[in-house]
Formats: structure tokens, sequence, C-alpha cells
């Protein structure tokens, strides 16, 4: 198998101030692997074997509740760790990656964090950034479900994935990968119909335009007042 060339990770902000001698240490024992669309990167509770940098594509992370609901917590955007169990001393995967379009991936056996993130801090510190920010999102994602309306946080959810993944387009800010409605009330912890009527109304007041699992803000500063729940009534 041919070494990985450093450039591919070079750019990335994870990889920051790091030497060109450091890149290739990091990626001697990495791999870069092709997931195709909707397919299982890793379940949740399985053995933590590997940890990942999404290198294209975006995953999308999903928790299966103990009564058998399936949450999505986050999308995963390029450049991103994650799945990197050992961080967080946990043996198994406290959740369930999905690629939510074909994604190539770079997968490390976990045996070699230890290693990897004491002879690099600033990998090491970068990666705990990560977490902490996921756990703080995580915390926020709480107390939402806890106190807003489902109309704030649906707003909320589409709010959050055009700031990490949106991209312009002449109808707006589109979410830059395909998210059913089911995806959207998976996220929220509503119902699908209640998606549907959200969106259905939104559309109608111009504030977005949905198609086949796409979702482009048309309007981002009433999108905000409804996040707010200042928007109309």
């Amino acid at each position: 198998m041919l070494p990985l060339d450093r450039s591919i990770i070079a750019h990335l902000a994870l990889f920051h101030g790091l030497e060109p001698q450091a890149l290739d240490i990091i990626l001697k024992d990495a791999r870069s692997v092709l997931f195709a669309k909707e397919s299982i990167v890793f379940e949740q509770e399985a053995d933590a074997r590997s940890f990942y940098v999404l290198l294209s594509g975006h995953i999308r992370v999903v928790r299966t509740t103990p009564d058998g609901r399936q949450i999505i917590a986050r999308y995963i955007s390029e450049g991103e760790i994650f799945g990197v169990a050992a961080a967080l001393g946990r043996l198994t995967y406290p959740a369930t990656a999905v690629a939510a379009v074909d994604c190539v991936v770079l997968v490390w056996p976990s045996s070699v964090w230890p290693d990897l993130s004491s002879r690099f801090p600033a990998l090491s510190a970068g990666t705990f950034k990560t977490v902490g920010n996921r756990l703080q999102e995580t915390q926020a994602r709480v107390l939402e479900l806890a106190t807003e309306q489902v109309e704030q946080r649906v707003a909320s959810a589409i709010l959050r994935l055009i700031n990490q993944t949106g991209r312009k387009t002449e109808a707006g800010i589109e979410i830059d990968f395909p998210i059913s409605r089911q995806d959207i009330a998976e996220m929220t912890g509503t119902t699908l119909h209640t998606v549907s009527r959200l969106l259905s109304a939104w559309e109608e007041k111009g504030i977005i335009v949905s198609g086949r699992q796409r979702v482009t803000v048309a309007d981002p500063h009433r999108l905000v007042l409804l996040a707010e729940h200042r928007g109309d009534r």
C-alpha cells in the first residue's frame, strides 16, 4: 500500500502548525476508505477499534435511546475528527456514524492514539477542543428540548446546519447535503408530521425553499426570529 501524501491533511485545522515530518508520522498508520451513502462507519456500543478524520462528505451521528428511538445528535463536516473514543476514555462508540453522502475517510487504529496524542500536543489539543465543543453543543440541545417550543427547535436546527455546511445559491443558503424531513424530526425530538407542517408554512411565507431532501433558507433573518421566538404569529 502506497503511503498517503501529507497534502491531504496539511490544510486541515486539526493539523495546523505541525511540521511536514510530523504529518508523515501521523499518516503512517492511516488508510483512506470510501464509505458509500447510507453505509455505516461504526455502530453504537461497538468496540472502538478505530478513529477517523473526514476528508470529504458529511457524516450523520445517530444515537439510539433505551426505548429504541433514533436521535440525530449532529453532523460531522469535512476536516473533523470523530470516533476518537480513546480521548473520552471509552472502549466503545457512544453513537452510530452513517455516511450522509459518499464520504472519504481517513482511518487509524485506536491503538496508536496514545502515542500520537503524546508526541503531538497540537493534535491532542485540537481533538479535545473538538470534543469539548461537542459536549457543549449536546448540553445546549438538551436545554432546547426541555425549554423551547417545537417551532424554535426546528428553526434552530436548520440555522445550525446552514452555519455549519451552508453554501450560497441563487435561492438562498442551501444545506450542502441531502437531508429529509424525517432527519430534521430526529434532530429536534418531534414528529415527521410536525416538521412537514412547519416547513410547508415557512415555504408559503418565503422563509425557506424545500425540495427532495434539500432545504434552502431564503430569508435567514426571519428564521433567526423564529428560533428566538420572535417570528410571525
